[in-house]
């Protein structure tokens, strides 16, 4: 699957990468070292993913990171 991140908030991609993982909130804090309640803070807004914390969670998840330049 594809989508243009700058088409989305970054809590929504929280959670766009967390749903193609197919596993709950709780599932997939397990399975990336943070609690429940920080997916949750991530995917609400309240809190926001640190660009380091973020790459790390992309590749955890087998997800490939593009940065294109717009022409």
């Amino acid at each position: 699957m594809r989508f243009i991140a700058n088409d989305y908030e970054p809590k929504e991609i929280i959670k766009i990468i967390r749903e193609w993982s197919e596993e709950t909130q709780e599932e997939f804090s397990k399975h990336i070292n943070r609690s429940k309640d920080t997916i949750q803070s991530y995917e609400l807004g309240r809190a926001k993913i640190s660009l380091d914390k973020f790459l790390e969670l992309a590749k955890s998840q087998k997800i490939k990171i593009t940065i294109e330049k717009i022409k």
